[in-house]
């Protein structure tokens, strides 16, 4: 295993463990379960963004096995239109292991950055997060390819953003730090993993200072606010 896989296998746990941490964090310090967790997560009132986006890639994820005929259409390809920084988003280039997992990992991400974020910002995350990683890829960084990560990577940004700026638990904001550094790193590693880490990132802070947004899924509560950040969301 050389140094560039090294680094990219520790800039991956860098995003993942702090992640997880600030989805799972319970407001009084103890961790939820994955039962717990998905119940809480989908509870009434249901997060809509969340919803729509996991529904898209669950449909995108059948036509794509059954017609896989689909994906050199849609992915990033050399001097390849414009929209397919766009489409990209829509098909995995990597087969089941990949659709697997980033179905998963949205199913969670998604709800916990609506609960914190709201609708209508946590769209916009993931949306110009996931586009920004797949125009700089077709820049030059990686020409052929296609996948979600991108945007779920911005949603884990925006969330350690804001927890960072207004989390009451101090460890958790240190942690924090972590998904903005590996993202830096990413992004010198040619990887556009971090050019969604960062998008989020900043899109995250701007949303921490700039207040709650109307089409906030959580029943009231500004979590961001009220001293315990993302984490709260979980077990409210």
């Amino acid at each position: 295993m050389n140094t560039h896989t090294l680094a990219l296998y520790g800039c991956a746990a860098a995003v993942v463990v702090p992640g997880t941490r600030l989805i799972t964090a319970r407001p009084e310090g103890r961790q939820a379960g994955p039962g717990r967790l998905l119940a809480d997560l989908w509870r009434r009132p249901v997060p809509r963004a969340a919803a729509v986006l996991t529904g898209v890639m669950v449909a995108m994820a059948v036509v794509q096995s059954v017609a896989p005929g689909v994906i050199p259409h849609l992915e990033r390809a050399p001097h390849g239109p414009w929209w397919r920084a766009a489409t990209a988003l829509l098909v995995q280039t990597s087969g089941w292991p990949q659709l697997t997992l980033n179905l998963a990992a949205l199913a969670v991400v998604a709800p916990a950055a609506e609960r914190s974020l709201g609708t209508v910002r946590t769209l916009v995350v993931f949306l110009l997060s996931g586009i920004a990683a797949h125009v700089v890829s077709m820049a030059g960084w990686s020409v052929h390819g296609g996948g979600d990560s991108v945007g779920i990577c911005g949603l884990v940004g925006a969330l350690a953003a804001a927890y960072t700026l207004d989390g009451r638990q101090r460890p958790l904001r240190y942690l924090s730090v972590l998904v903005p550094t590996a993202g830096a790193v990413l992004c010198l590693l040619e990887n556009n993993h971090g050019i969604g880490v960062l998008t989020g990132v900043l899109l995250g802070a701007v949303a921490a200072r700039g207040g709650r947004d109307d089409g906030r899924a959580d029943d009231g509560k500004d979590s961001s606010r009220d001293g315990s950040g993302p984490a709260a969301v979980v077990g409210s």
